[in-house]
């Protein structure tokens, strides 16, 4: 099972939110990664024929998805990252609405819809109006709705925005679970949502693939660049004008200044660090 993106290109007039973008999916969960304006929810909006490309397609074990039609819808799941639902909506009607789209059975439905509202911890909230939600419950009740119908294929757009760090992290579990046998694509500013899940890595900058590959491989690029200075209250000004600084932390006696360096900071006390995904995210990015 493979999704193919071909020479993808979008422009917008003389704007080019994605130029020339090549990668093959297989199953596992994949991370995109970038700044806003990087190209990732342009990608994923045209995987899911939401937006038509200028160049270049996207095929499914070799067929183009344009021509595949209802027979690839059926097996896409996508998590766009605007809260567009019908706020009168109750979410079991949101939900059953969602499955009937994609032609799923009522029967069928039903129980999908009442396994799903368990694992993203809805299952009091099913009878209630979408429009007195929260930020957080709408975000679970579009997970669930990406979910429906066992995909193959699942796109997640932040999926984690407005949660807080319990449902974050059942959130990512989640994901984690059923990414077996699964193609998952997720966008993200939340580093730590894709750390330790992400089969594969791919950094965008500006409508292209500056880097990919499994996260600790790309951490390796950054070895010797990621350092802990430990200062006073006087060098906390003159560290961030001179570095990227990463983390502050302190204790009874030091304040400890993570930064990301081309070089040694070789004016102050320091100690190289592991460099994590974070790192690397504000050494590309920041």
């Amino acid at each position: 099972m493979t999704l193919t993106v071909t020479n993808l290109t979008k422009q917008y007039g003389n704007f080019t939110a994605l130029n020339n973008f090549n990668y093959d999916f297989t199953p596992g969960v994949y991370g995109l990664l970038g700044p806003n304006g990087a190209g990732k929810s342009t990608l994923m909006n045209i995987i899911t024929d939401n937006l038509k490309a200028t160049s270049g397609e996207v095929t499914f074990d070799g067929k183009p998805t344009g021509e595949m039609g209802a027979e690839f819808r059926r097996l896409l799941g996508f998590m766009p990252q605007q809260q567009g639902i019908y706020p009168n909506f109750t979410l079991e009607r949101f939900l059953y609405y969602m499955a009937a789209l994609k032609g799923m059975k009522k029967e069928e439905a039903k129980e999908d819809i009442n396994r799903l509202l368990k694992l993203v911890n809805l299952s009091d909230s099913g009878s209630k109006r979408l429009g007195g939600f929260s930020g957080g419950m709408k975000q679970r009740a579009l997970v669930a709705q990406a979910m429906l119908g066992n995909p193959k294929i699942i796109i997640l757009d932040e999926p984690t925005a407005g949660l807080d760090p319990k449902e974050r992290i059942r959130i990512r579990n989640l994901v984690a679970e059923i990414a077996f046998e699964k193609i998952v694509i997720i966008a993200t500013h939340v580093v730590s949502d894709i750390e330790f899940i992400a089969k594969e890595v791919l950094l965008l900058k500006q409508g292209e693939i500056i880097g990919s590959g499994q996260p600790h491989r790309l951490c390796e690029k950054i070895t010797d660049k990621v350092f802990e200075i430990t200062a006073d209250e006087n060098q906390l000004s003159e560290i961030s004008g001179k570095f990227k600084v990463g983390n502050i932390s302190r204790d009874e006696k030091n304040i400890y200044v993570r930064v990301i360096s081309d070089n040694p900071p070789t004016d102050y006390d320091y100690k190289p660090c592991k460099p994590e995904l974070e790192d690397l995210y504000l050494y590309y990015f920041d």
